[in-house]
This record gives C-alpha cells, sequence and structure tokens, in this order.
C-alpha cells in the first residue's frame, strides 16, 4: 500500500528513550483515555483537561487536519506510524514533536493508539549519529540480523555471531540452514517468508536447537521478525532479534515435567507399583537408567525411621527401569533384596540424607571398585558416566534411595538436574509413603474384617449352606454387612444377615460388635423377636455412648438384621426381622416366593415391637438370605432386582456353590453402590428313626420307667457306652421337672453329631447350678450332669421351659 503525500515515516534515526517520552492513549474514535505526566510536561495539559476530549484538540493549526487524518488511515493500514509532526502547547506556541504511534490490542479485539512523542528541540546533535546507532546495534545484549529477500544474510551483530559460533565473514552471504544444522531452519525461514509476505512482523517465536558454540547442549531462543521496507512501502529485505531464553525454557520444561509426573506417579495405592512409576517416568526425561531401592520394612507397612542408625538396614529393588529393555544393567532384579555396601553412593546418601551429584562417576567407581566388582562391571559394559542419587524421603521419615544413572546421554548430569531429581523424588515419596499408611490400615482393616466373618460356615445336619460377601470397594474387602449360621440346642441352626449402614473401617468394626451380641443372645436360646428386641436395646445404647463420635453412630443406628431358627426335627422355621428384605424361599417345586414377614422397624430406633413367623420347609427346601446391595444394585428399581433374583433362585438342580455364584453373577452386572451379603441354606431332615418321645405324667414313680425307657433306645441305636450316663442324666432331669414344675412331661433323645436330651415342662422356672456342702444331702444333680455331658442349658418355649444336654458319641471302632 503506497503511503500519503508527506506521510511516510521518516528515515530519521533518532533514538527514541521511552524513559522520557510523553505519552497519551487514544481510542478507535479519536478521544483521549490515557494522559502521563510527562504528556502534561511536554503540552501543558493537565489530565483532567484533555481526558475525554477529541485528540484534534491537540493539533497546532487548522490545516493539520488533513494530516492527521492521513497519518490515521496510515496506522490502520500498517499497525503504526513513526515521523515529525506538530503539536500546540497549551499556551498556544507550537511545539516539533518526533512521534511514533502503536497500536494497542484488547481481548476482544478492539484497537486503541498510543501515541509517544519526544519535543525535537531537546534531542541532542551528538543522538543523531550514526556510527553511535552502529555501535548500540552491535553491541546490544540482543542477537540482531539483517537478511536480504532472499533469506542470505546481510548484516549480523556481536551477539549474534557468539550465539551461533560462526564467524561473521563465514554467515554472510549464506542462509541459516548452510551452518546451523543443529536448528529447523527450515521452519524459522518459514516464518520469515510469511513477514516479507505479509509485512506483519511475528514477536516470540520459540525453538530449541543446538548450533556451532556449544554442540553437545540444547537452547532455546525466542526470536522476533519484521520486514524493512523502503519509503516507497516496498520490501528491502527482514531484521530478527533473538535471545537466549534457555534458562526460561528449562524452568518451564521442569514444571511441565513435574505436573506430568503428579499425573503419571502415585496412581494406586501400591507401594512396589508406585516405585516403579517413579523408575519408568524418569527413564529418558532424566536419565537412562533408575533404581528405585526401598526399606524393606517400608514394603511390609511399618513406619520408616526418621533418623539413619550406624547400620545399613535391609534394602529390597522396589522399581527399575532403562532405555535398554530388561533392565541389563542391573545387577538385581526388581522385588529382591539390593547389597549395599558401606561406602557406596547409596550408603552416603542414606546415612548424610543429603542428594549426591556425580558428573563423571569418577567417585562412585572408586568405591565400588573394592566391595562391588559385579557393579563396576556393569559401569564399563554400558558405558555408565554421570550419576545422582536422591534419599526418597517423606514426613522427616527415610523410606529409600533413588538412583539416576546417564550412560547414552552424553551430557553429564548438572545442578539443575540434581534439583529437578530431588523435587521428583519428593514428590513421589509422599505417595509411596502414602501407600505404605494404606497398606498398613488395609492390612489391618482386613485383619477385623476376617477376624469378624465367620471363617467356616456350617449347618450341621440341619442345613447345607453357601455363602458370597462382596463389599461395595472389592479391593479393600472391608465393609458392614454380615451373615452367619449359629448351631443352637436341640439340633436346631440360626441363620442370621445383618447390614451396617456405610462401609469401611467404622461399618466393619459395628458389625463386628453386633455379630458378637447376636452369638450371645443365640447362646440364651432366645426366640427370633426377642432376639432382635434386645439387639435393639443394645444398639440404642452403644448409639448413646457413642454420640461424640458421628462415623461409629451413624454405622449403629439404623443397622437391619433377620434372624431365623430352623429345627430340622419339625422342619419349621421361625424368623423376625429388624427393618431388613423378606427372604426368599424356594419350596420342593422350585417355585420361588417372598414370604410376607412382619417388618419391624430397623435398629436402634425403639420405636415398635418385633414379631415373628412361621414358615413350614420340608426337607430339600431353600432360603435364601441377603442384604439390600444385592437387589438394589440393579441399573432399575428393587420390584426388577426381586424378579432377577426369582430367576435366578429357580435352577435349584444347580449345587449350592454354584446357584450361589449364578445369583451373584445374574443380579450385579453394574458396579456396586453398596455392600452384598448372600446366604444360602437348603434344608435337611432328620431321620425319624433319629429322634424319640415320651409323654411322661407329673409322678415321682416315673423316673425308674424314663431310664428304661432311654436304655433301650440307646440299645438300639448301638450307643451302648453312654447308657451309664444317659440313665443319670435322664433321672436327674425327669426328677428336677417333677419336683420343681408341673406336668406334663415330655422326654426326647436325638441323635445327630452328638446325643441330645431333652425334658420339657411347663413350669417358667429356669434351674440353678448349685456347688452343694460336704454335709448336703442333695443339690449335686445338675452339677453332675454338667460333669457329664458336653454343655447343657436351658430354652423356654410357649408352654413353659426345655432342659437340654448334650453328650459326644464314641468314636467309632
Amino acid at each position: 500500500m503506497a503511503s500519503p503525500q508527506g506521510i511516510a515515516p521518516t528515515e530519521t534515526h533518532v533514538p527514541f528513550d521511552m524513559a522520557d517520552a510523553a505519552a497519551a492513549l487514544i481510542d478507535a474514535r479519536g478521544t483521549i483515555t490515557g494522559w502521563t505526566p510527562t504528556a502534561e510536561r511536554l503540552l501543558g495539559y493537565p489530565a483532567a483537561e484533555v481526558m475525554k476530549q477529541p485528540a484534534r484538540t491537540l493539533l497546532a493549526a487548522p490545516e493539520d487536519m488533513a494530516k492527521a487524518e492521513a497519518i490515521a488511515a496510515w496506522c490502520r493500514a500498517h499497525g503504526g506510524w513513526h515521523g515529525l509532526g506538530r503539536a500546540r502547547h497549551r499556551d498556544g506556541r507550537r511545539i516539533e514533536v518526533q512521534l511514533r504511534i502503536s497500536a494497542l490490542r484488547d481481548p476482544e479485539g478492539g484497537t486503541s493508539w498510543l501515541v509517544s512523542g519526544i519535543d525535537v528541540g531537546s534531542i541532542p546533535s551528538w543522538a543523531l549519529s550514526g556510527s553511535l546507532l552502529q555501535g548500540l546495534l552491535t553491541r546490544s545484549p540482543v542477537g540482531i540480523a539483517v537478511l536480504d529477500p532472499g533469506l542470505r544474510y546481510v548484516w549480523i551483530n556481536d551477539t549474534l555471531e557468539r550465539y551461533g559460533g560462526v564467524p561473521r565473514p563465514d554467515r554472510l552471504g549464506h542462509r541459516m540452514g548452510d551452518f546451523l544444522p543443529g536448528l529447523n531452519a527450515e521452519a524459522i525461514e518459514a516464518q520469515m517468508r510469511q513477514v516479507l509476505k505479509t509485512g506483519k512482523p511475528v514477536v516470540d517465536y520459540e525453538y530449541q536447537g543446538w548450533t556451532m558454540a556449544e554442540p553437545t547442549r540444547e537452547h532455546a531462543y525466542s526470536t522476533s521478525f519484521f520486514r524493512l521496507d523502503n519509503a516507497e512501502g516496498r520490501p528491502m529485505g527482514l531484521c530478527y532479534m533473538v535471545i537466549d531464553v534457555t534458562d526460561r525454557w528449562r524452568a518451564r520444561e521442569r514444571l511441565a515435567l513435574l505436573n506430568e509426573a503428579g499425573a503419571r506417579i502415585g496412581n494406586t495405592l501400591d507401594v512396589m507399583r508406585t516405585a516403579q512409576e517413579l523408575a519408568d517416568f524418569a527413564v529418558e526425561r532424566l536419565a537412562d537408567f533408575v533404581t528405585v531401592d526401598l526399606l524393606e520394612s517400608v514394603l511390609h507397612g511399618e513406619d520408616p525411621v526418621e533418623s539413619p542408625g550406624r547400620t545399613l538396614p535391609a534394602f529390597r529393588r522396589a522399581g527399575q527401569a532403562s532405555i535398554r529393555e530388561g533392565c541389563p544393567e542391573s545387577t538385581t532384579t526388581a522385588g529382591e533384596p539390593v547389597t549395599i555396601y558401606p561406602s557406596s553412593p547409596v550408603a552416603r546418601c542414606y546415612f548424610s540424607g543429603e542428594a549426591l551429584l556425580d558428573p563423571v562417576m569418577d567417585v562412585s567407581i572408586r568405591a565400588w571398585a573394592g566391595e562391588d566388582p559385579a557393579r563396576t562391571a556393569k559401569v564399563r559394559e554400558f558405558g555408565m558416566h554421570s550419576l545422582m542419587v536422591a534419599p526418597i524421603r517423606a514426613r522427616g521419615a527415610l523410606l529409600g534411595v533413588a538412583s539416576f544413572v546417564r550412560s547414552r546421554q552424553p551430557n553429564p548430569f548438572e545442578e539443575d538436574d540434581l534439583l529437578l531429581a530431588e523435587e521428583l523424588v519428593a514428590r513421589a515419596a509422599l505417595w509411596i509413603d502414602n501407600a505404605r499408611r494404606y497398606s498398613r490400615e488395609h492390612a489391618t482393616a482386613l485383619a477385623l474384617q476376617r477376624s469378624l466373618l465367620p471363617h467356616a460356615l456350617s449347618g450341621g445336619q440341619a442345613v447345607e449352606v453357601a455363602s458370597r460377601y462382596l463389599p461395595t470397594d472389592a479391593r479393600n474387602g472391608v465393609g458392614g454387612d454380615w451373615f452367619d449360621v449359629i448351631p443352637l440346642s436341640g439340633a436346631r441352626v440360626a441363620l442370621v444377615v445383618g447390614d451396617v449402614v456405610g462401609h469401611g473401617i467404622n461399618a466393619a468394626a459395628t458389625m463386628g460388635r453386633l455379630r458378637t451380641a447376636v452369638h450371645t443372645l443365640a447362646d440364651m436360646d432366645l426366640p427370633p423377636e426377642e432376639l432382635l428386641a434386645h439387639l435393639d436395646d443394645l444398639v440404642i445404647r452403644l448409639t448413646e455412648e457413642e454420640t461424640g463420635q458421628e462415623g461409629v453412630a451413624a454405622a449403629v443406628l439404623g443397622a437391619t438384621c433377620l434372624y431365623a431358627v430352623y429345627d430340622p426335627v419339625t422342619q419349621r422355621c421361625t424368623m423376625a426381622r429388624a427393618g431388613h428384605p423378606a427372604p426368599a424361599v424356594v419350596d420342593l417345586s422350585g417355585e420361588v416366593s417372598f414370604p410376607p414377614l412382619p417388618a419391624g422397624p430397623p435398629l436402634g430406633l425403639g420405636s415398635l415391637p418385633f414379631e415373628s413367623a412361621e414358615l413350614e420347609l420340608p426337607a430339600g427346601s431353600l432360603i435364601a438370605l441377603y442384604t439390600d446391595g444385592l437387589i438394589e444394585n440393579c441399573d432399575q428399581d428393587v420390584d426388577v432386582g426381586l424378579g432377577r433374583l426369582r430367576d435366578a433362585l429357580g435352577r435349584t438342580a444347580l449345587p449350592l456353590e454354584e446357584l450361589c455364584s449364578t445369583v451373584v453373577t445374574t443380579l450385579l452386572t453394574r458396579p456396586q453402590s453398596d455392600d452384598v451379603a448372600l446366604l444360602l441354606a437348603r434344608t435337611r431332615g432328620l431321620d425319624p428313626g433319629d429322634v424319640v418321645s415320651w409323654d411322661l405324667p407329673s409322678d415321682p414313680a416315673v423316673v425308674a420307667g424314663a431310664r428304661s425307657l432311654a436304655i433301650h433306645r440307646l440299645a438300639e441305636w448301638g450307643l451302648e457306652d453312654l447308657m451309664t450316663t444317659t440313665e443319670l442324666i435322664v433321672s436327674e432331669l425327669v426328677t428336677n421337672a417333677i419336683r420343681h414344675g408341673t406336668g406334663p412331661i415330655r422326654l426326647r433323645l436325638i441323635r445327630r453329631e452328638v446325643l441330645i436330651c431333652e425334658v420339657t415342662d411347663t413350669s417358667s422356672t429356669s434351674p440353678r447350678l448349685r456347688h452343694a456342702r460336704t454335709t448336703d444331702e442333695g443339690g449335686r444333680g445338675l452339677f453332675l450332669v454338667a460333669q457329664l455331658t458336653r454343655r447343657w442349658g436351658t430354652r423356654y418355649t410357649e408352654g413353659g421351659k426345655l432342659i437340654w444336654a448334650e453328650q459326644d458319641l464314641p468314636e467309632p471302632a
């Protein structure tokens, strides 16, 4: 674009010192929006007088308006203007001003204009000296070059000559790619051609590479290009200015590297995995071979030492990586113990707690030569020439040592590399320590969970059982659901399933307390509804005790439970529930139903009573007890979950363990949102020949007959070895029932894993074990029963009480 007559930038080389220049800011409409104190000194106008005024008020004369409009058009077309102009002082006199107008862009794309000016009369004559300007450009700390339209060097200053490492005479008349092979000359020249074509300057173009001044070291440069035009506006060449920004680039690279490390290291809570991630990340980015050696105690989750002693602890190789496949440089396999000699760099780093830098590995090789010839051989075989060792320290404690080695990279490690390694290891140390702490707490939680859940379930001769427990976090394995199978007196068995609110260690601890309470209450032979009532009282008391511990209190309050007692003699099951889902029952025909048991409130509310229901479960029936996580984990509502459960349980022909797996697989089609517990029980019935009972009148004369009946039955069962003790037990229990109770009386013998003797009466008075004195004539009956049996006890029935005693069967011949 040709310039207007007399408006093209002047060719006068006048230094433009911004420190002394007056400046004003003019918006796109020509209104003054900024005014500096220097402008006030130059033209005499205070800021309050000119702000928000049209810039034309500063023109020296009306005839200058046409020139001002031409200058404005030039600025809009070329992005700026410089030259001589006239302005009017506040007192009316005219001032010759050297002007420079520059465009300013705001984020929304708008344009403002910065107008800077210096009174030409104040510029000393020596400032116009061309030799001074030449000297300034030549010795400028910024590299400057002038190129012709063919991109051949016409002129360079001293700084650019020093950057490139090529003498000035050798560069003049040549292009960049002819003597700087370490730079991407093609990309740089593409920027130059674009500037020559459009006239639009390029500012702060960054690139990296090496030059002949330092061929083994990469540098970063920031370059700005602008076109050189003659008075007619035709391009005459190009000028570029370059500065070395290596320090800035390396700082930015280090920051980016550390940010990337945060995303790549510590993604798991596994100590060995985290150590390996550190080694993998550092290879190629920082070193050619990296090892991470941790204290043996750290890998076991133990607390690390805060200050090293005088002897080296046991180390283990937790991670290693190399640019060579298989880490051939290593003398130790990952996961194995590491032999560390006292004079080695690793030992010195561990004892001092400070990072070590051995740029050429002379100190390290001398230390290894006498004690570790295998390592010395590896150093020489693979050309290892530079070493860094950094302590792995977290929260004031030493966890181990990380080593960084260069072999293929020719440049030795420098202090900046050591600082980067220390920062990288420091961040990884926190992740390793977090993984160590997690491993320890996880192991503790798992040990607690295993101690609280039943190790093996056995339904004896009453039921066949199978179970599954799936906490929400399957990897951690800690949850609040539980189940149990508890043997009861009279060949009966209790089936229990419960759900504690929440997950994790608090839920697991609460579950353990409730499970223990259920076991204790079950030993009292309480009916299901009474057991839940006592459990509810316990939960209320625990909630009051744990008021200050919200996590524990929340886990206790609102827990649910279902308690069922199955009697294989009568083949009936009595159940009660506290806010828990009803069980599923599969009859002998394979039909699945959900008995409508009284719901009962969740534990800890204490608002409503608990009620029980009794079901007939002939031998071969199946009952499924579960927590709500099994049916509510589906992607649809609870009814859909119950439908899936019904379909899965319909496959009764499957073995019980296989059926248990099928149910879990069928229902858990999405990631779990809650813990899941499942208990399947297939009922069994006792052989009628293994149970015998007699109704007896409440008359002391029947005691001898009761003994005789029991002896004859034992003879039929082939249990002659138990006749004597059974005769005494029957005599004592029947006598007590006649003496302290009311009739009628029933005597029952059950043969299963043990021999069970039961005596039922209509009295609700519980017998008491006494320790008779030597002078007492009686009171030793129950004491003898307790001594002769494996266990004995009392349970209450609807019409009275039942006293029972168990004896171990003799070993078969």
